[in-house]
């Protein structure tokens, strides 16, 4: 309560405080979505098969859930602007390790260095939104934050495609180094502290009974859950439509890039409806319609392959509004588990997001290892994923009937 009362109190944010949350949150999905255009050619350079290639992106995903998980924690208890500070010199230290790599194993291990360090944005400017603002603005707010994240994704493939054409590979790499270079001395400069409750989080013991009391909490599941399957469809997606594009279409990395452009723009439109209405709405009904947009997307992906069709718009069509789908599912989903205990925010958005993360690891070398002479393993796996979903919001249904039910 007492936590709760001292978040509405805060002052509002400033808009360039909110572009640096921005910024930190874009670090991470731009390491995700860089290089995705250059990894038919990093296959090759390496001379290994794409398979091991997509293990540069499994496991940045598994480190980025271990690293959520560890970072919320040590925030709730240490303040939120040392950990960012710490967790953006860490992915410098990993995009130049990657930079540098002359084999595939020193590859893998700046990746997961560098999404250890990277996860701290996400996770960090989740909890630093619950910090400044009551249960109510929550949802809009981490819209209109992960609706300016967004660009991050939309530019980077086109970017890191063009990069490769003119430079090769490692170019990427470079590029990511000297932005989170320059966002670390932004942050340096500008970021304070918003964590005023830190001595709640003052031990070990007291992290681990916060986890274990966000592990009993069906609402926190159901959030927690909804959010993380909707945002798998789209991991799913990142994994296997380099291949499918360059590969079966016969496509350029450049092109790869502008048409994932459109994914993104899907994104950016679902996060603006949620800061626009997901205060008037709810987060229920936002993830509810956001749930439905996917699935039905993933239908009709489905579609023009069935009838033969082999064109870029036939997958990426579909995916603007699967990005639609997701931009109302996430904002609500993670405001809801961040809100479920507020007294451990961090904790919270941590272990949220190493779910959510962790999700896509596990998508994204099923989809590497099923992916051969058709799209269809990774509409399946899409599709899948979306019902599961849709069936994970059951459980914020249930929760909510039984409240009503209690109450009576």
């Amino acid at each position: 309560m007492t936590h709760t009362r001292a978040a509405a109190a805060q002052p509002a944010a400033k808009p360039s405080f909110i572009a640096l949350l921005i910024a930190a949150s874009a670090v991470s999905p731009l390491g995700i979505n860089m290089y995705l255009p250059s990894m038919p050619a990093m296959a090759r350079a390496f001379r290994v098969d794409f398979a091991t290639i997509q293990l540069t992106l499994s496991l940045y995903l598994a480190a980025m859930a271990i690293g959520q998980l560890i970072i919320g924690s040590l925030s709730d208890r240490f303040g939120r602007r040392p950990m960012l500070l710490i967790g953006l010199f860490i992915f410098v230290i990993g995009s130049f390790v990657c930079l540098t790599a002359q084999n595939i194993g020193l590859l893998i291990l700046g990746r997961v260095v560098q999404a250890i360090g990277g996860c701290a944005g996400i996770t960090l400017s989740r909890a630093i939104v619950r910090d400044l603002y009551g249960r109510n603005q929550v949802a809009s707010m981490i819209g209109y934050v992960t609706m300016g994240m967004a660009v991050a994704p939309m530019i980077a493939p086109t970017i890191g495609g063009v990069l490769e054409t003119l430079y090769g590979w490692r170019a990427s790499f470079m590029f990511l180094m000297l932005f989170g270079g320059l966002v670390l001395l932004v942050a340096s400069w500008q970021l304070h502290e918003t964590n005023h409750n830190r001595s709640a989080g003052g031990s070990p013991r007291h992290l681990i009974r916060s986890y274990l009391s966000l592990f009993g909490s069906r609402l926190f599941w159901g959030y927690t859950l909804a959010a993380s399957f909707v945002s798998a469809v789209f991991f799913a997606f990142v994994a296997g439509a380099p291949y499918v594009m360059i590969e079966l279409m016969g496509r350029s990395p450049a092109e790869y890039g502008f048409y994932f452009a459109i994914v993104p723009s899907g994104y950016i439109l679902g996060n603006f409806a949620s800061g626009r209405f997901a205060g008037r709405l709810g987060p229920n009904r936002m993830i509810l319609a956001g749930t439905l947009v996917t699935l039905a997307s993933v239908a009709g992906m489905a579609v023009p392959f069935a009838m033969g069709s082999l064109h870029p718009a036939a997958l990426f069509a579909p995916m603007f509004f699967i990005g639609l789908g997701n931009g109302l599912v996430l904002p609500s989903g993670i405001a809801g588990a961040v809100s479920v205990k507020p007294e451990v925010a961090g904790a919270a958005a941590g272990l949220s997001g190493s779910i959510q993360i962790g999700f896509g690891a596990l998508v994204a070398p099923v989809v590497g290892a099923t992916l051969g002479a058709t799209v269809w393993p990774l509409i399946t796996i899409m599709a899948v994923c979306a019902l599961f979903a849709l069936a994970s919001f059951g459980l914020v249904a249930d929760w909510r009937r039984a409240s009503r039910a209690s109450k009576l």
